[in-house]
Formats: C-alpha cells, structure tokens, sequence
C-alpha cells in the first residue's frame, strides 16, 4: 500500500509540475528548497525562540580507543546540539518547507527516470544490512 501512496504522489508531482521542467530548473529550485528549510531551522533559534542551540565539541567516552568501547555507548553521548522544542507555527513552516523540497526531490526523481520508492527501499535495505556500521 505505501509504495502506490508513493508512486501516486510521485505522479501527481509529474503532473504538476510545469514551468520548471528542465533539469537545470529542477536542480536550482531543489537547491533553493534546501536553503528554505535551513533558513526556517534557523528562524526557529534566532527569532522565535522555540528551539536554542548548545553547540560545543561532541563528547567521547573516555574509553573510546579501548576495545571495550561500543557504537551503542559512542551514540549515546552525541548530541543534536538542540534544546526546546518547535512551536506550532516553526513546526508548521519547517514542515512546508520540507514538503516543498520533497516536491523538487521527486521531480529530480521524474526527469532522471528514477522511482522514489525503489530509492527509499534501497537505502532502507542498506541501512538495516550496515546498521551502525552505515556511519555517516
């Protein structure tokens, strides 16, 4: 059932999308949609307040070269850097923003003759074959 919800939207997107077919468009406007969602993750911290930043160096256990160190302990002491949480007016741009960038990664999708879905099953697949060895 979610990969018709997936390949129904990725028509609809085909569908609607018309002044900016070229790949070039597509590439500026997906590009443009990412510095979007930055600047409203942005505006969140710096004018509304809801979420603030605690940025500092990541801290590594301290028996981080030893053998007995794990990835489980390791990903327990990172940090998102965040503190708060989004209000509802943040929570609904930032989730604008996304959609808008997700509309643009599809239609990169459409022209390049690309199936969202099989993109996002793959990756899946390789994220739990990998699972922390998938570091990033």
């Amino acid at each position: 059932m979610k990969d018709v919800i997936f390949d129904d939207f990725q028509n609809a997107v085909d569908e609607c999308l018309l002044r900016h077919r070229s790949i070039l468009d597509i590439l500026t406007k997906y590009q443009e949609s990412q510095a979007k969602v930055n600047r409203a993750v942005a505006k969140a911290v710096t004018s509304c307040g809801c979420v603030k930043l605690s940025a500092e160096k990541q801290p590594l256990p301290e028996d981080c070269d030893s053998e007995d160190a794990s990835i489980e302990k390791l990903s327990q002491c990172l940090k998102t850097h965040l503190d708060g949480t989004l209000c509802e007016g943040c929570r609904e741009v930032i989730e604008n923003e996304l959609g808008n960038n997700l509309f643009y990664l599809t239609s990169l999708c459409n022209v390049l003759d690309l199936n969202l879905y099989d993109i996002l099953i793959k990756e899946y697949d390789k994220i739990n074959t990998l699972g922390k060895f998938n570091l990033r």
